[in-house]
């Protein structure tokens, strides 16, 4: 039996030989087995000052309900919580590996309108860890920076204080090291590992939205570090109230600190964006050349360093210099790609929303108010429309629903629109207005 599941039958034993209060002020809201050495458990306290009343009053109690879980005589060691840490393993938890790319700094990250405020939130949680805006939730659409500003946080943390344990993953690396903790038995340890960081910065959070053990676990540990006052970054595409089936404690807990967008840049910023790659990289750019690729390419800071990347590998191949005809012969696809944006089922959604002043959470929602069921209705049968999307599809961005409650709103729609000519010139202007915010 390892160590951990010993001590969830050492808990039950001690459970019904202890008081309700007892047992989990200083047992289960207190005690961390945190390894096992030659038949004694290592055991964590987190109020350590009390470990030598929980050594005279609860050690021979734990002792007896451990070895009778066990099967054999076990004695149980009570340490603090960072000495405990220590004996994992054999390994000194100040020597973990925070997971940093270094390429990610304050310093190499461009400021505009777009990202302002969200950089000084950053900063500010970068230099007062735990302290300030804590935790910090950072969302926005795909490459414009979010990855950035959190690694240079970390970045920061490292450098401004050397001591500090910090750990970046994304959170599909969070659910598949969970997922292997649980299948070799090691929950505890990988438990152990994450609470006792300084610093957590989980990437990509909507991907544990519908996954229970995942964000059960990932509840407990963010309450660990947040009553610890460590610092918890987070991000996502979209904010907390609109991610889909996340839970709501968790939703609540990622609104307590500060949540801060990351808009695409503008015109401005994307050129500013261009000239700090081609300093950086040394590359030979024509000043005509950046300002073109700025104007043509709305997109993300991945497009237009992507730009770069294939004009000069174009310039490379062909032996000529970057000029505003290559530049035009080079990024041809690009720029006509650029004409022509995809509409999606988030902005059909984001544009009725605003219609009809209603949130993005109770149009996905579970909700039958008349005032909620017409926008989504209308949503539904747009996306329909304009997407192409299948029915179970968009039953899956409208909260989860089955495509029959899709096909019953786009026939609701397609009826009204035969029978009122008032519902049909609102759907009509509707979808000009989808069309028009491409």
């Amino acid at each position: 039996m390892d160590f951990g599941s010993l001590w969830e039958e050492t808990c039950s034993l001690l459970k019904a030989q202890m008081n309700y209060v007892s047992y989990t002020t200083w047992v289960e809201d207190n005690m961390i087995p945190t390894a096992e050495e030659n038949d004694t458990l290592i055991i964590g306290a987190k109020m350590d000052g009390m470990i030598p009343m929980i050594q005279k009053k609860y050690l021979p109690l734990i002792e007896k309900c451990l070895s009778e879980s066990a099967g054999r005589p076990m004695k149980a060691m009570i340490l603090s919580k960072s000495e405990a840490e220590k004996r994992i393993s054999g390994t000194d938890p100040d020597g973990n590996d925070p997971r940093l790319n270094t390429k990610y700094t304050f310093e190499r990250f461009v400021v505009g309108d777009s990202n302002r405020f969200a950089n000084a939130a950053a900063l500010a949680a970068a230099e007062s860890p735990g302290e300030a805006y804590n935790p910090l939730f950072i969302y926005g659409g795909v490459g414009l920076g979010k990855t950035h500003l959190m690694q240079a946080i970390g970045n920061r943390i490292h450098q401004e204080y050397p001591d500090k344990r910090i750990l970046y993953l994304t959170s599909e690396t969070f659910t598949n090291e969970l997922v292997d903790a649980i299948q070799q038995k090691k929950t505890f340890e990988y438990r152990a590992k994450l609470r006792r960081m300084d610093v957590l910065l989980v990437d990509d959070v909507q991907f544990i939205a519908g996954r229970d053990a995942t964000q059960q676990e990932f509840f407990n540990t963010f309450n660990e570090l947040y009553n610890e006052n460590k610092q918890i970054v987070l991000t996502s595409d979209r904010p907390p109230k609109d991610i889909q089936r996340l839970e709501e404690r968790l939703c609540s807990r990622f609104e307590w600190g500060l949540v801060v967008d990351i808009k695409p840049p503008d015109e401005e910023t994307r050129l500013a964006i261009l000239r700090t790659k081609v300093e950086q990289e040394n590359m030979q750019i024509p000043g005509d050349v950046l300002q073109e690729i700025a104007h043509r390419v709305e997109g993300n800071v991945r497009e237009l360093e992507g730009c770069l990347t294939r004009l000069t590998a174009y310039s490379s191949m062909t032996r000529t210099p970057v000029s505003m005809e290559m530049c035009n012969l080079a990024l041809r696809e690009i720029f006509d790609q650029r004409k022509i944006k995809q509409i999606t089922a988030e902005l059909v959604m984001r544009t009725v929303c605003d219609f009809y002043t209603v949130s993005m959470r109770d149009l996905i929602g579970p909700t039958r108010k008349r005032e909620i069921t017409v926008p989504r209705q209308i949503a539904m049968y747009l996306t329909r429309e304009l997407t192409g999307m299948s029915l179970p599809q968009i039953g899956e961005v409208f909260g989860g629903r089955d495509h029959t409650t899709v096909m019953h709103s786009c026939k609701t729609i397609e009826a009204a629109l035969q029978t009122d000519s008032s519902r049909s010139k609102l759907v009509d202007q509707l979808k000009k207005m989808v069309q028009q915010a491409q």
